[in-house]
C-alpha cells in the first residue's frame, strides 16, 4: 500500500514539473480570434508616404516589409506593444466595394493612425478610440477593395509572423548609449521585453525608448554581445555573440528567430 501511495505521489510531481514546463515554454505562436473593424489607405500608390513610422523601422523596404504594412488606431496599437505583430485581414461584406472572392492579405504593424478629435468617429476620425482601426498601406487596401470606397468594414485577426532570416538587430547610439533597433521578428512578431549581455556582464535588461528600438546605458563597447528577445506569446529567442566584439555602431547583425 505503501508502495502504491509512493507511486502517485511520483506520477503527481511529474505531471506537476510537466505543467510547470508547459507553462515556462509554449509552444508556437497560433495567432488569435477573427474580430471586426475597418480599413483605410495612405502612403500613395507606391507606399512611400508610410516610411519611417512610430515603429521605428525606418524604411520599410530595406525592412524587408516592403508595401505589406498597416498602421493601427490606438485601440490596436496600444501604446506601441503591437509593433512587428502580423494581422491576416479580408474586406467585409460589402459587395459594392469589396473584391470578389474576399481575398486575404497580410500586413505588419508598422506604424500609428493617430485619433483626430475634431472629427467624429463615424466621419473622418476613423482612428479615434475605442475604434478598431487599420490605415493600409495603399497597395494592400486596392487588394481587397475598390480605391473609389476610401473605407471599407473588414474582418482581422492576429497570425503567426512568417519572416525570411533570423532577428536583426542594428545597434546606433554611442558608447555611453545603445540604441538597439530589432526587426525583422517572427512568431508573435511583437517584443515584450530584451536584455543585452556583453563579453564581461551577466544578462541587463533593456528599456523600450520608443518603437521596437531599446536601449541600455551600459558600456559595451569592446565586448561581444548576446541578446534575449521576449514575445507577448512568452517565448523568448536567445542568441550568443551576435554581434562580435569589434562590433560597430551602424551596422545590423543577425540572430536566431522564433519558430511558427
Amino acid at each position: 500500500m505503501a508502495s502504491l501511495h509512493l507511486r502517485l505521489l511520483c506520477i503527481a510531481s511529474l505531471a506537476s514539473l510537466l505543467m510547470v514546463a508547459n507553462a515556462r515554454i509554449p509552444g508556437p505562436y497560433t495567432g488569435g480570434p477573427w474580430q471586426e473593424a475597418h480599413a483605410t489607405f495612405y502612403g500613395g500608390s507606391d507606399a512611400s508616404g508610410t516610411m519611417g513610422g512610430a515603429c521605428g523601422y525606418g524604411n520599410l523596404y530595406s525592412q524587408g516589409y516592403g508595401v505589406n504594412t498597416a498602421a493601427l488606431s490606438t485601440a490596436l496599437f496600444n501604446n506601441g506593444l503591437s509593433c512587428g505583430a502580423c494581422f491576416e485581414i479580408k474586406c467585409g461584406d460589402d459587395p459594392r466595394w469589396c473584391t470578389a472572392g474576399k481575398p486575404s492579405i497580410f500586413v505588419t504593424a508598422t506604424n500609428f493612425c493617430p485619433p483626430n478629435f475634431a472629427q467624429p468617429s463615424d466621419n473622418g476620425g476613423w482612428c479615434n478610440p475605442p475604434r478598431t482601426h487599420f490605415d493600409l498601406a495603399m497597395p494592400m487596401f486596392l487588394k481587397i477593395a475598390e480605391y473609389k470606397a476610401g473605407i471599407v468594414p473588414v474582418s482581422y485577426r492576429r497570425v503567426p509572423c512568417v519572416k525570411k532570416g533570423g532577428i536583426r538587430f542594428t545597434i546606433n547610439g554611442h558608447k555611453y548609449f545603445n540604441l538597439v533597433l530589432i526587426t525583422n521578428v517572427a512568431g508573435a512578431g511583437d517584443i515584450v521585453s530584451v536584455s543585452v549581455k556583453g563579453t564581461n556582464t551577466g544578462w541587463m535588461p533593456m528599456s523600450r525608448n520608443w518603437g521596437q528600438n531599446w536601449q541600455s546605458n551600459s558600456v559595451l563597447v569592446g565586448q561581444a554581445l548576446s541578446f534575449r528577445v521576449r514575445g507577448s506569446d512568452r517565448r523568448s529567442s536567445t542568441t550568443y555573440n551576435v554581434a562580435p566584439a569589434n562590433w560597430q555602431f551602424g551596422q545590423t547583425y543577425s540572430g536566431k528567430n522564433f519558430r511558427v
